[in-house]
């Protein structure tokens, strides 16, 4: 057998990399137009960071596992074709700042039907809308190469960070097919590549549809419960409570459960706010609006709460940051990785350098020119930001420090070498509730977290 993926980022070489490690008898293919991005995936330095991800990528590149920018002739010799392209929200026209851009989908779909013959099991790996399986199809069809495939979803539930422990012992593998005698074997033929390793229990299948919109749903429950403690946080704050108590008496409770409930600065990453969004959309695409404004507070919600973080620093400081130093510890949107999409960092210096602030960055897996480029726009420059090389070097004579990424090495800081190096009165505000914040007051700081008084 022959898979080959298209699309090199965060879903696809990955996930195609722990298949060839499993299956070493099948040849996986991953292909992309970008060739630095191919050239990085056949490096020492893979172009993303993952825990654990580049023991797999050397034990099965070479043997089975490949990186190519041979996009037709990979197509061609390939049984198992998945698509795993961005689908980013749209910017522009009808649906923009929710929809679903389905450009590159499209582009991917007419490829296939351009160089594909024969039998193909086609795979839906990005996040997509409702139907989508639709557009392939009807585009599949219109080809005369007597090209006949089957068209199966089969969307990741990876969370950055821990993408090769949730490939090795996924939750579960969801397969969705149509429900036809064809439709049945190309699902038994993808399932047959999972149970190598996952539990034959853990693999799901469904009908196409419910596949596909159990993507959005899944993420949408899951930033809906960091909205709802974040909410709380808020309460907490004016009412004495400690968000962290509340998450955990409530967490015991086996109908609710503790997980998602550790409130923050608010959500980021590439998946939650755009599936929202794209939730949303559906929803008034299918007349039902009450639905989708049950689901935009969830977002509005994340939103408020990177900005109440940003204010509070402010408010702190003496309703005044100009020309105040402020680190913030953490670019990345979470720990363990280097994806910056939607990071809360990027919200919060936008409004401490509208504040006039003077912002100093460190995070340890970040490039500086990704932190610029995200905070500014492609070739801006702002002498009020800067990027630091150590977290140490972006405290220093800071007068207030934002924890804004739960990166382990900011909990293992010498706290008292930093105190000594800052302006007094000192100021360090928690955005991940990571820090121990009495052993923190212990050396003098002015401390504030998420959800505590």
């Amino acid at each position: 057998m022959k898979i080959c993926c298209i699309g090199a980022g965060y879903v696809g070489g990955p996930t195609m990399a722990m298949i060839a490690l499993k299956c070493p008898d099948i040849t996986v293919t991953v292909v992309d137009m970008n060739a630095a991005r191919i050239a990085a995936w056949n490096s020492d330095k893979l172009p993303i960071y993952e825990p654990g991800l580049d023991d797999v990528v050397r034990e099965a590149r070479g043997r089975n596992l490949h990186f190519s920018t041979d996009v037709a002739g990979n197509i061609k010799s390939a049984d198992i074709i998945f698509v795993a392209v961005n689908t980013p929200t749209k910017t522009y026209g009808v649906g923009a700042g929710r929809a679903a851009d389905l450009r590159y989908i499209e582009s991917v779909a007419r490829t296939i039907a351009q160089h594909a013959t024969g039998a193909k099991i086609i795979v839906e790996k990005s996040t997509i809308p409702v139907k989508t399986a639709d557009t392939i199809r009807t585009i599949i069809a219109s080809n005369g190469n007597g090209l006949k495939a089957q068209v199966l979803s089969n969307p990741e539930f990876l969370a950055e960070g821990t993408a090769v422990a949730d490939l090795l012992a996924p939750d579960r593998v969801l397969i969705g097919g149509e429900r036809s005698p064809e439709g049945d074997k190309a699902v038994q033929t993808l399932v047959d590549v999972y149970a190598r390793w996952v539990k034959r229990d853990a693999i799901i299948t469904t009908n196409l549809w419910s596949s596909e919109l159990s993507k959005l749903v899944a993420n949408a429950f899951l930033a809906q419960r960091i909205s709802s403690i974040n909410s709380i946080s808020a309460l907490c704050e004016a009412t004495g409570a400690d968000v962290d108590e509340v998450a955990n008496a409530i967490g015991k409770d086996s109908r609710i459960g503790p997980k998602f409930l550790k409130s923050s600065v608010g959500f980021g990453g590439s998946c939650f706010q755009k599936d929202i969004l794209n939730l949303t959309y559906l929803c008034e695409s299918f007349g039902l609006p009450e639905v989708a404004e049950y689901w935009k507070q969830v977002v509005t919600m994340n939103d408020w709460q990177k900005r109440r973080f940003a204010s509070r620093i402010v408010k702190e400081l003496f309703n005044t940051v100009a020309d105040k130093k402020i680190a913030v510890l953490g670019f990345a949107f979470k720990k363990d990785t280097n994806d910056t999409r939607e990071s809360a960092a990027i919200n919060v210096c936008r409004d401490l350098l509208s504040e006039h602030a003077q912002v100093c960055v460190y995070d340890p897996k970040v490039p500086a020119d990704e932190v610029l480029t995200d905070v500014l726009g492609k070739g801006c420059t702002d002498p009020r930001l800067n990027v630091a090389q150590s977290a140490y070097e972006a405290c220093a004579g800071a007068h207030a420090i934002a924890v804004v990424t739960e990166w382990d090495e900011f909990k293992q800081l010498d706290f008292g070498k930093i105190y000594a190096a800052m302006p007094k009165p000192a100021f360090i505000f928690d955005g991940r509730n990571i820090l121990d914040h009495a052993a923190l007051t212990r050396i003098g700081f002015s401390t504030f977290a998420i959800g505590k008084a």
